[in-house]
């Protein structure tokens, strides 16, 4: 081993002194404690300003990833004081080595990166991702996670929501449609169930009525019968009362459609 050599070497082990890894430590644990502050901060904004809150979401998200991206190489060069021959000499292959094994990280990463910009999905949204459907409550460096409707989180790497297929029902606002369907025989008065239905929806506290409600007919085979499927598309004004609104409707419906006598397929 020559004179170089062992000089890179005593400036490695010169970079790792205690009290430098303690101050590196802490600040790592400083930095993900704003960031979780952030996060609780922007949760609880959203709640004060409902109709800001997916605006609110998706800034603290944004806000989130610059932490990250600026604090952390400015908190390790300020800690460890590293020179720049020791970077240069080290860097190359460190970062190989690194690359390797976390290159999956690296690739979700970046991925969370470009989904600033391509936004195939926002904090708030309601997203279909394969078999699963739910909330994203939070964009991370790594990973994306869902709430489902069944309350499970479940968490996605971001390489899939930019190589998979991905459904957005409301993309980024508080509004989103709804289709409940409802099946009746071929007898029924037809104007009379679409105003029902009709009445029904726009008498929901859920509705957002700055949006139409539409009524459409068709039939369809139930048990190798024909009958009439009556599909109503609406707009439920918040996202996370898409399954109260559904079930106010067929609750109500149900109702109506028993009293008036109308007739159902069994």
């Amino acid at each position: 081993m020559n004179e170089n050599q062992l000089d890179q070497l005593g400036q490695l082990f010169e970079l790792f002194k205690f009290d430098s890894l303690f101050l590196l430590f802490s600040g790592i644990i400083v930095l993900y404690l704003i960031a979780k502050g952030l996060a609780k901060l922007g949760e609880n904004l959203g709640l004060r300003f409902n109709h800001k809150r997916l605006f609110i979401l998706q800034i603290t998200t944004i806000l989130t990833f610059i932490l990250y991206i600026l604090g952390l190489p400015l908190l390790v060069y300020s800690t460890l004081r590293p020179p720049k021959e020791l970077i240069l000499a080290l860097g190359g292959s460190i970062a190989v080595a690194f690359g390797f094994a976390i290159k999956d990280i690296i690739a979700s990463f970046v991925s969370g990166i470009v989904m600033l910009f391509d936004r195939p999905a926002q904090v708030g949204d309601r997203i279909q991702i394969g078999d699963i459907y739910g909330e994203v409550k939070s964009i991370g460096l790594r990973a994306v996670r869902l709430v489902t409707l069944d309350d499970n989180v479940v968490t996605i790497p971001n390489t899939k929501l930019l190589s998979d297929e991905v459904s957005s029902g409301n993309y980024g606002a508080l509004d989103m449609m709804v289709v409940v369907n409802f099946h009746t025989g071929l007898s029924v008065n037809i104007d009379q169930v679409s105003e029902i239905l009709r009445e029904v929806v726009v008498t929901s506290r859920y509705v957002y009525l700055a949006k139409p409600v539409v009524v459409t007919v068709k039939e369809c085979e139930i048990a190798m019968k024909l009958a009439l499927k009556f599909s109503v598309k609406s707009y439920v004004l918040d996202v996370r009362y898409e399954k109260a609104f559904e079930t106010d409707i067929v609750t109500r419906v149900h109702e109506v459609f028993n009293e008036l006598e109308i007739e159902r397929p069994l």
